[in-house]
């Protein structure tokens, strides 16, 4: 395996590792410190916190242990409604820190999601053929009324259940922006054609177009992947989230394979 591979590898194992490696007492500074950081005069955004700054910032709190805990959730939440805090800090920059903790709401168990593959298959649905086709799985489903909506307990868990892996890494929001750069990226297959991207793309935003709420998460498997036979294989996944926070649209893509 090659050295990045190994480091990707790696750090989804921390994403989802149960050990705890700080608590808030160090991660609430370490935010802190990284703000401080993104607010002076030589930072990318001058004395502006943008939104990558503030992702710096707030994966702080899923990088440590992979949980937003009780403390850091209360924390975050102190900072959205904090008017002086949000003094310099962008729109897209105010947006991540709100859906980070939406998404990580505190729940104990997962939602019941249901999610099935679509009946078409990838090159269908994308409209294309291609490499980003070839190397992506998809599947929807969502929550019956009342039982739960899509939060990062729920993503996390029927991603790596419903897909047959041993685990998967913590998602995280995006925009669309970075989603198309995703969709773009080399994959295992190779690199995508922009026809298949921009079928991919109208894919996933149709069911967040609305809601806003596009997640995002690495994966890699150890041996038998989700029946695909012995290989080491990694990626990442795309959930889209609907404005009742109970349908789910989640794509698989496989990017590597050692």
């Amino acid at each position: 395996m090659s050295s990045f591979l190994k480091s990707f590898l790696g750090g989804v194992v921390l994403l989802t590792a149960p050990q705890a490696f700080a608590d808030s007492t160090t991660t609430i500074p370490a935010f802190n410190a990284a703000i401080a950081t993104a607010r002076t005069s030589n930072s990318p955004g001058g004395t502006t916190v943008r939104r990558a700054e503030m992702k710096t910032a707030v994966d702080v709190f899923l990088y440590d242990d992979g949980q937003v805990d009780a403390a850091e959730r209360a924390f975050l939440g102190a900072r959205i409604n904090d008017l002086v805090f949000n003094i310099g800090v962008t729109a897209t920059a105010q947006k991540y820190m709100i859906d980070v903790h939406e998404l990580n709401d505190g729940a104990t168990t997962h939602a019941p999601l249901w999610l099935d593959p679509m009946t078409q298959t990838p090159e269908v649905l994308f409209g294309a053929t291609g490499a980003l086709a070839a190397s992506s799985s998809i599947m929807e489903g969502n929550i019956p009324s009342g039982q739960g909506v899509a939060n990062q307990r729920t993503l996390n868990y029927k991603a790596a259940a419903a897909f047959g892996l041993q685990g998967a890494g913590k998602f995280t929001p995006i925009t669309v922006q970075e989603l198309l750069a995703k969709l773009s990226a080399h994959v295992i297959s190779g690199t995508p054609n922009a026809d298949e991207v921009d079928g991919a793309l109208g894919l996933i935003t149709q069911v967040s177009r609305n809601s806003n709420r596009l997640y995002t998460a690495s994966w890699s498997c150890q041996t038998y992947c989700g029946g695909s036979g012995p290989s080491d294989q990694g990626g990442y996944f795309i959930a889209a989230v609907s404005t009742d926070r109970q349908f789910v649209r989640m794509v698989r893509v496989t990017t590597w394979s050692d």
